[in-house]
């Protein structure tokens, strides 16, 4: 569905998705910020041709009336394939132990593949428990993204970061300390890098 949205048409929908999805609607003059259109005019011809194919649904009367078309043929279902720590260390599965709906439009990459997040030791970074992290495994992280890594059989999802002989593995929360990765440990293996998160605001 996605390829009858223009370039910059996709691109707004991914923010709305994005926004939308963390909780609160993005209004006409979020959207233009985030794009840096000067004329809100710009983003309301960009919304209405959105809508008129069939992705979003508006409420003029809203300043955040902006509603996610949620009909089946616009989310696809994925596996996801284990948990990952943002905390303490935890298993990371061979096998789909879930799945979730994610919208055609989000960004996965060839060979990308979901897992769960678990703890809360990246909540300054606005991950939390129970989102699914989007995981990469064709690119090597650079300082400051997210990277998901093995330690002894369990996997994290930390802030990477390079440093003299080895790297760490940063959390977003002062409670939990880095963790240092020496270049010589045989018990470390990088996985992949976090390009995308999803949360769903349903009630389990």
């Amino acid at each position: 569905m996605a390829k009858n949205l223009t370039e910059i048409q996709r691109k707004i929908l991914e923010f709305l998705v994005d926004k939308i999805g963390s909780g609160l609607p993005p209004t006409l003059a979020e959207i233009a910020e985030n794009f840096g259109y000067k004329n809100r005019a710009t983003v309301q011809q960009h919304l209405q041709a959105i809508e008129k194919k069939g992705f979003i649904k508006r409420n003029p009367k809203l300043s955040r009336g902006i509603e996610l078309m949620t009909e089946s043929r616009f989310f696809a279902s994925k596996p996801i394939l284990g948990e990952v720590a943002a905390g303490n260390p935890l298993t990371i599965y061979p096998d789909a132990i879930d799945s979730v709906d994610l919208p055609n439009i989000a960004y996965m990459p060839k060979d990308s593949f979901l897992l769960k997040v678990k703890g809360d030791s990246l909540k300054d970074a606005y991950i939390f428990s129970g989102d699914i992290v989007i995981v990469n495994p064709n690119l090597e992280p650079r300082n400051g993204q997210f990277a998901v890594a093995i330690l002894e059989d369990a996997a994290v999802v930390k802030r990477f970061k390079k440093v003299e002989h080895g790297i760490e593995l940063h959390s977003e929360n002062e409670e939990y300390k880095p963790i240092f990765i020496a270049d010589n440990e045989t018990s470390f293996t990088m996985v992949g890098v976090v390009v995308g998160i999803y949360r769903s605001m349903e009630l389990n």
